[in-house]
């Protein structure tokens, strides 16, 4: 007793001591027993207070876990990864390019019940810093050589022009593109004059797609303002210039070894990538499709083995889930879905590789490979203060080498694609241009860019761009390379043109890759394409059945001749 007499006695002058001026003495009653053990904390009356509210909440979440781990509870030691995809999607995208985005778009918008498509969007590269959608020159163009092309480009250019009629979100700005409407200009040499005049008859005036556009017996139904857009202008808006106009309207262009020029005057141009690939994303999202950051690592799929009329035995394959793995993380989760789409890009053949396409025996099936695989392209910026003003278009030399204005302060962006180089039989590459003589394709040796990254080479501008920039626009010997960035194409290397479709040893994966160049340009149209085939069955707005997969069965390639 006298010992608790003695610990009395300092815990009252303490408690004295630490209570406010004119408090209640009420304050501190709950302290009593425990302020001798605390005499070392400070002296401040709210640190201790907090010191013990904080010593409660600890005790009430230990006995919420406590309870929480009581046989039936859905408590569990690890922690759920916020950032893992869905464990089932109707439709799983492969990329999260504008193309990818295009095709999500597109699925939500044209689904017949609100909520009835579960879209998933999967991207490896969170940053997009590696992306070839935000890597390219942003440019759109009519002026090519096959008619799908064409009408693609027009097809995107309408919904580009009306851009917010589509991809507007409630309460979000509009979106800007910032188109630069300055159109292509293309020359020609002598030996390949006769090319681009040929090339502008299908542009100017049109010739019709593959396949029927009656609606009846798998062709497609001319139902949609695109398609009526497409078929009533006929054609590009596209003009043939002769040297000596090509002069008179850019004076600062050397023309004396140019035999011809063909020049874009409407729907041709260029833009920001970004801005479009993020209005596809934000409206899509905003209709629901679902956005995981991860890779696709692996399938899981069944085979069924079938003989076809002529007595092969062939695998057949069907997706039933796919494997996301998250970034930097062992982490993964298995994805049940009933369609893939592959719009992954310069991997786009890898990833058909998982499946086993392309591994089988050399002449069955199985054993023809995706086409697709990446090439690298460099990017310029060089800043001329005496070079082309305002009214520069976006000019391809005869011999590759391309460049555009960059923004309003002398500044340009230039390139060139490497040159195919070898003898070929049956056909002849003349600087740019692919003449076709034969029926049999041999490919060329190509001289490429190592591939292992994106390092850009600037010795490859000392050597091969600038020497004919300077040629081609006099202004362009005194320039200073300011920036530059390396790119992906996703590079079809059986006729650079673009796969659409199903592919028929995989019963549920559809392609939309290999564009060579041009994806960011046709991926409006693209997008709907691909969402027709998957909920139509077929192609109502543009027909593309030339661009499946047969033709490289079948060994009959679409040949684009501009090529960039």
């Amino acid at each position: 007793m006298c010992a608790c007499r003695r610990l009395h006695g300092p815990a009252r002058a303490a408690r004295g001591a630490l209570a406010p001026a004119g408090g209640a003495r009420g304050q501190g009653t709950g302290w009593r027993g425990h302020l001798v053990s605390g005499q070392s904390l400070s002296s401040s009356g709210p640190l201790r207070s907090d010191f013990f509210k904080d010593l409660e909440s600890h005790f009430a979440a230990m006995r919420k876990k406590a309870k929480d781990a009581l046989p039936g509870s859905g408590w569990s030691p690890f922690e759920i990864n916020p950032n893992l995809p869905p464990e089932r999607a109707d439709i799983v995208i492969v990329g999260g390019g504008v193309v990818g985005w295009s095709i999500a778009y597109w699925l939500k918008q044209r689904e017949r019940v609100r909520e009835g498509v579960r879209v998933l969007v999967v991207e490896r590269d969170p940053t997009y810093s590696q992306a070839s959608t935000v890597l390219s020159a942003g440019g759109i163009r009519q002026q090519f050589s096959l008619p799908e092309n064409i009408h693609l480009s027009l097809a995107s250019a309408h919904f580009m022009r009306n851009i917010n009629e589509h991809l507007s979100v409630v309460n979000q700005d509009p979106v800007d593109l910032q188109f630069n409407h300055s159109g292509y200009l293309f020359l020609a040499s002598e030996e390949v004059a006769h090319i681009m005049e040929k090339n502008y008859n299908t542009q100017r005036y049109g010739e019709p797609l593959r396949g029927s556009w009656g609606g009846g017996g798998g062709g497609v139904q001319a139902s949609s303002s695109l398609l009526t857009l497409c078929f009533r202008q006929a054609g590009a808006k596209v003009s043939l210039l002769s040297p000596s106009q090509v002069k008179g309207r850019f004076p600062w262009i050397n023309t004396e070894d140019v035999a011809l020029a063909s020049y874009g005057l409407e729907n041709e141009g260029w833009f920001d990538p970004w801005t479009l690939l993020n209005a596809f994303r934000r409206k899509a999202i905003s209709l629901g499709v679902t956005q995981c950051f991860g890779e696709v690592t692996d399938f899981k799929y069944t085979t069924n083995v079938m003989m076809t009329a002529d007595g092969e035995y062939v695998d057949m394959k069907r997706i039933h889930s796919v494997k996301v793995q998250m970034p930097n993380s062992l982490e993964y989760q298995p994805v049940e879905c009933a369609i893939v789409v592959n719009a992954a890009g310069a991997f786009s053949g890898r990833l058909a590789q998982m499946l086993g396409v392309g591994l089988g025996p050399k002449n069955s099936l199985s054993g023809v490979p995706v086409p697709v695989e990446p090439r690298k392209r460099y990017v310029y910026v060089v800043h001329c203060p005496d070079g082309p003003g305002l009214d520069t278009p976006f000019l391809i030399d005869y011999s590759g080498v391309y460049f555009r204005r960059e923004g309003l302060g002398g500044s340009y962006i230039a390139g060139v694609s490497p040159q195919e180089v070898g003898a070929i039989s049956g056909l002849v590459w003349t600087s740019h241009v692919l003449t076709l003589k034969g029926e049999h394709l041999v490919r060329p040796q190509v001289e490429e860019p190592e591939t292992s990254d994106l390092e850009v080479d600037h010795q490859f501008f000392e050597d091969k761009v600038w020497p004919r920039l300077a040629l081609r626009v006099p202004a362009f010997e005194k320039l200073k390379v300011t920036s530059a960035w390396a790119g992906f194409y996703d590079y079809n290397t059986f006729d650079q043109n673009a796969i659409i479709g199903m592919h028929p040893a995989v019963n549920n994966m559809y392609f939309a890759t290999g564009f060579s160049g041009h994806g960011l340009q046709h991926a409006p149209a693209v997008g709907r394409a691909v969402a027709e085939l998957i909920l139509d069955g077929n192609f109502q707005t543009l027909d593309l059945s030339g661009f499946s997969f047969r033709r490289i069965l079948s060994q009959e390639p679409m040949l684009e001749r501009n090529i960039v």
